[in-house]
């Protein structure tokens, strides 16, 4: 082979090689970025037929109606807590910071954060549901099986009345 080629191979195997590490970089940032869609149920029993639970510091979303009389806001600063609940489970919300206008109890909410210990989501952002006519599939699905459930059956034993 003649030194011609050779250079040619040699610049056409560092670009390649360039590219691949490239597309490397960009998909491990993304994947550091990636939030995924929760229902409380879905975080207490596992997401699909494997039941994969999500893992504490992991970043989510997580979408449910806010539990009557379980916002608590603290007097001093912004931080509030509130549970969110859907057919099968209840888990607990803190955030700190001004709650959507259309945030109150009863209402649907998405609420993107980390998952802490205890079950417990420490939010970054909250999202009140205020339409219907745009709601992805898994969300609709979702807040379809709120409504049929009762919120007496999303109650853990203890706290039902």
């Amino acid at each position: 082979m003649n030194t011609r080629r050779k250079n040619r191979l040699y610049v056409v195997v560092a670009i390649l090689t360039g590219l691949g590490l490239a597309t490397a970089l960009v998909m491990y940032a993304l994947r550091a970025n990636i939030d995924l869609f929760y229902t409380p149920s879905e975080i207490l029993y596992g997401k699909g037929e494997a039941h994969t639970l999500p893992e504490p510091g992991q970043r989510l979303r997580v979408g449910g109606m806010v539990m009557p009389g379980s916002v608590k806001r603290d007097e001093k600063t912004l931080r509030v807590s509130f549970k969110l609940y859907d057919a099968n489970g209840v888990i607990n919300v803190s955030y700190e910071g001004i709650l959507p206008d259309l945030f109150r109890e009863g209402q649907g909410v998405v609420a993107q954060g980390e998952l802490q210990a205890g079950n417990l989501i420490q939010a970054k952002e909250v999202l009140a549901k205020h339409d219907e006519k745009y709601t992805p599939p898994e969300i609709s699905d979702a807040m379809k099986k709120n409504h049929q459930g009762t919120m007496a059956t999303a109650l853990p034993q203890g706290d039902r009345q």
